[in-house]
C-alpha cells in the first residue's frame, strides 16, 4: 500500500503545487479543506485514479471528505481492491 500512497502523493505534488513552492505535503495534509485541491482539481484527480488503477469511482463516493488527504484517497482505493 505504501507504493499507492507514494504515487498519489507525488501526483498531488506534481499537479497542484507550484514548482517553486516550499509547502510540504504529507499523507495527512488536508488537500481540499486546506485549499490545495479545488473542485475542478478533484475531478482531474478522480480521472487520474480511475485511469491509473482501471477502476470506476462512483460520483457518490467521490466526496470532498474522501479526497481530503492522501490517506483518505488510499482508503477509498482499498474499497476497489487497490493495495
Amino acid at each position: 500500500m505504501s507504493e499507492v500512497k507514494d504515487i498519489v502523493l507525488q501526483y498531488v505534488i506534481d499537479e497542484y503545487l507550484e514548482q517553486d513552492s516550499d509547502q510540504e505535503i504529507t499523507f495527512d495534509t488536508k488537500l481540499i479543506s486546506g485549499g490545495i485541491v479545488d473542485s475542478f482539481s478533484m475531478v482531474s484527480l478522480k480521472v487520474f485514479l480511475e485511469t491509473r488503477y482501471k477502476i470506476q469511482i462512483p460520483d457518490a463516493k467521490a466526496t470532498p471528505d474522501a479526497f481530503d488527504s492522501v490517506n483518505n484517497i488510499v482508503k477509498l482505493l482499498e474499497e476497489f481492491g487497490i493495495q
